[in-house]
């Protein structure tokens, strides 16, 4: 009955014991997560700074680029994307910029592309304009007249 009793006491035993590292290992894996969840939270402020950041920087290099006078901007969107109107999206023409759509797209269909023809024709006249006049002559004729036709 003895050894039953030894036996039985060396069980109870390792059982504590298994208990207890079982207990220290949770209270290390909670300690981890506490670790790692600081961690991200300052990850996220970094990436989320440098985000801001770099969206600050983009906003400021395109105002440098372009600034006030998109001229540059408009002419060569108008003679490579003449057809699809992008170029009066830029200088705020939305509605110019929809009957560049539709008259592509809806016309050109019809005409089997000669509608689109004629659109690419009107985007490559609008962009040699653009490009051709003076920064103040485009600014003052199509950002502040909003001339939204040749």
């Amino acid at each position: 009955m003895s050894d039953e009793k030894n036996l039985s006491d060396d069980l109870n035993d390792m059982l504590g014991d298994a208990k207890e590292g079982a207990k220290k290992a949770a209270d290390k894996a909670g300690e981890f997560a506490d670790e790692a969840t600081e961690k991200a939270k300052e990850t996220f402020e970094d990436v989320k700074e440098s985000a801001s950041d770099f969206a600050d920087g983009a906003k400021e290099t395109f105002n440098n680029v372009t600034g006030e006078n998109k001229k540059v901007l408009a002419g060569v969107l108008a003679i490579i994307l003449g057809p699809f109107g992008i170029h009066k999206f830029i200088l705020g023409y939305n509605k110019e910029g929809i009957i560049l759509l539709v008259v592509t797209f809806v016309l050109g269909f019809i005409t089997c592309g000669l509608g689109a023809g004629l659109t690419g024709l009107i985007g490559l006249i609008e962009g040699i304009i653009y490009l051709t006049k003076s920064d103040e002559e485009f600014y003052n004729t199509y950002q502040v007249g909003q001339k939204p036709w040749f």
